[in-house]
């Protein structure tokens, strides 16, 4: 095990958290959560762990090995650095670069810069022969202040949004308005529990987000839309993605015509721009999530989205699901989506 950090997106409060622990949850790596910051996370992890996450998360942007935390002050952070076994992470001759992030406004008082370029003196003073380079170093020094805190250590990853921007609804060849961005659909299926090989299932599959962003991950994808035109649109999306589900058909979500699913991550319709077949989005809602019932195995799990004013976690509760956790996130004036995230007993 070893002590590792990751600074996640400030896009939404719990979320990012959340995605990060169901990631290696999915694969199986034992764990445990030392601190929650402002967008940084501390645990203890197989470092394995890592590539896992590199691999997968859409709301976290960078995992490091620690090497030390302290409180925000320039005198405590080279104390630390100094007292630091920096031959265990960086070798004689090589070639690298120190980087600090303030997240949330933190620690104001001091400067990255300074601490960037005393850091790097350091370093350099402590290991003979390196050297810094700060265009393609061989290693990254990365410190993260948040609340009054710095934690400091070697960067393991980097996840750039590239290739979510790449993915952005507009950019697909078949465009619906209520199409769920690339990063909450990688997310959702994060929650899911979805991991490679596993058979994902999204009975409202509409622009095909949500199977995309599962298939990228190495799932078996299977869908369906009650609307013809979703289901073709869905495929197109994915044959322009080079992906191919392994099953889509054109069904009513309440009457699934596929009789097992290891995990579900959905987005039912709700809007002015949505069918729901003349139900409320609360029947919808109901009436999926008890006939998914018999789909998923013990333990199976669900992400769903839905208004936050049809209460889609306790419908589940009342379905008899376990209610893992639920996540808010605001779309505009008059919608808030719940994400519920939901395992079957």
């Amino acid at each position: 095990m070893a002590k590792l950090f990751f600074l996640v997106s400030g896009e939404h409060e719990t979320l990012p958290f959340s995605e990060l622990k169901a990631i290696l949850e999915a694969e199986s790596f034992q764990f445990e959560v030392l601190e929650k910051f402002t967008q940084v996370i501390r645990l203890e992890a197989d470092a394995k762990c890592v590539e896992a996450v590199r691999r997968r998360a859409a709301f976290t942007r960078v995992g490091a090995s620690e090497i030390f935390k302290c409180q925000a002050d320039f005198a405590e952070i080279i104390k630390e650095l100094s007292q630091a076994p920096l031959h265990d992470y960086i070798k004689p001759k090589e070639e690298f670069v120190v980087r600090v992030k303030r997240v949330a406004g933190s620690a104001r008082h001091l400067s990255t810069l300074r601490l960037e370029k005393k850091l790097g003196e350091l370093i350099l003073n402590k290991v003979d022969g390196t050297k810094v380079n700060l265009f393609n170093p061989k290693k990254t020094f990365f410190g993260v202040l948040t609340q009054n805190t710095f934690i400091f250590g070697l960067k393991l990853i980097e996840i750039l949004p590239k290739g979510f921007m790449k993915r952005r609804p507009k950019n697909k060849p078949f465009f619906h308005p209520s199409a769920m961005p690339p990063k909450l659909s990688r997310c959702m299926v994060n929650l899911a529990r979805a991991k490679a090989g596993s058979l994902f299932f999204d009975p409202f599959c509409g622009t095909g987000s949500l199977l995309i962003e599962a298939k990228l991950i190495g799932c078996r994808t299977i869908g369906c839309d009650a609307k013809r035109l979703m289901v073709d649109g869905t495929q197109e999306n994915m044959k322009f993605f080079g992906l191919q589900p392994e099953g889509l058909v054109v069904a009513d979500a309440r009457k699934p015509p596929f009789k097992y699913g290891d995990c579900v991550a959905t987005d039912p319709p709700y809007g002015r721009s949505a069918t729901t077949m003349g139900l409320t989005t609360k029947e919808l809602v109901t009436d999926t999530l008890s006939a998914l019932l018999d789909i998923l195995p013990e333990k199976g799990c669900v992400s769903m989205a839905s208004p936050k004013t049809v209460e889609v976690g306790m419908i589940g509760e009342e379905l008899g699901y376990r209610h893992l956790e639920s996540h808010f996130v605001y779309v505009h004036r008059s919608l808030t989506r719940e994400i519920a995230v939901f395992e079957r007993l």
